[in-house]
């Protein structure tokens, strides 16, 4: 394959399934995109040691910039080895969700715009969401007949929101009525039946119609769909928004890594 600490391209799902595995909750993403749907959008690099895979970064490419996963918190000292030695084959500018440890690697080499720091948090009470209330609004799954809403209430309420519609077609998502008007939203970046995992996101709810609950509704409402066919559902959130955390502890979401989320152009 390749010499010890020489980055490779890795190309074998298994390979990589079985390196994410030990900690699921932290490469959620790594793992929906596994599937079918999104793999031929990702690269991916790996680092061994010994004969044994020590360290991977993902490349998802069907965004514009592309968006870097650097996320490793067993070995960091191998994490950002494989860095270092990977950023000649990196984009001039992408994203990037990094990890506190390997953040100066991306800082002595590439212009850095931070977004600021991030918590993941996991669903490890997924009582907590089977039992949570429906809320004061009737919830429906949304298809695709609800895009202009959809879109309209991302205008209105979370303007530069990571709403991709690849995702809407092969995902799940739930909103809640008012009236007949889109109030509140609840969706997935990364959905996956063959690795049972599901990274939710675009959660929103309409400036009139906050404090009722309706963000914490819709996400419940979601996660007991997506507990049919997920054993893993995760989530991220800035760590400064103490109100959202709060409102996904209430149906059974803990914090379970921070990372930095950072636009890197090359100097």
């Amino acid at each position: 394959m390749s010499t010890d600490d020489a980055p490779f391209e890795l190309r074998d799902k298994a390979q990589i399934e079985a390196f994410l595995r030990v900690d699921p909750a932290l490469h959620l993403y790594g793992l929906g995109d596994l599937d079918d749907f999104f793999w031929p959008s990702t690269t991916w690099y790996g680092l061994e040691r010994a004969g044994s895979l020590r360290a991977v970064l993902l490349l998802y490419r069907a965004v514009d910039p592309p968006v870097l996963l650097a996320l490793e918190e067993r070995d960091p000292e191998a994490a950002r080895a494989l860095l270092e030695r990977a950023i000649p084959r990196l984009p001039p500018c992408f994203y990037a969700h990094v990890s506190p440890a390997l953040l100066p690697v991306l800082e002595d080499r590439f212009a850095i715009t931070s977004h600021g720091t991030h918590r993941k948090m996991s669903l490890v009470r997924p009582e907590a969401a089977r039992a949570y209330a429906e809320g004061p609004l009737p919830i429906l799954p949304l298809h695709t007949g609800h895009l202009p809403a959809i879109r309209a209430l991302y205008g209105e309420a979370y303007p530069g929101n990571w709403f991709d519609e690849r995702t809407f077609v092969n995902g799940m998502f739930s909103g809640a009525f008012d009236a007949g008007k889109l109030v509140a939203i609840a969706g997935v970046h990364v959905h996956s039946e063959r690795y049972r995992v599901a990274a939710l996101g675009n959660i929103t709810t309409h400036p009139s119609h906050r404090g009722r609950g309706l963000g914490t509704a819709v996400t419940a409402a979601l996660c007991r769909r997506l507990l049919v066919e997920a054993d893993d559902i995760g989530l991220n959130v800035k760590a400064d928004n103490l109100v959202a955390q709060r409102c996904y502890e209430r149906i059974g979401f803990e914090i379970c890594a921070t990372y930095e989320e950072l636009t890197a152009t090359r100097a």
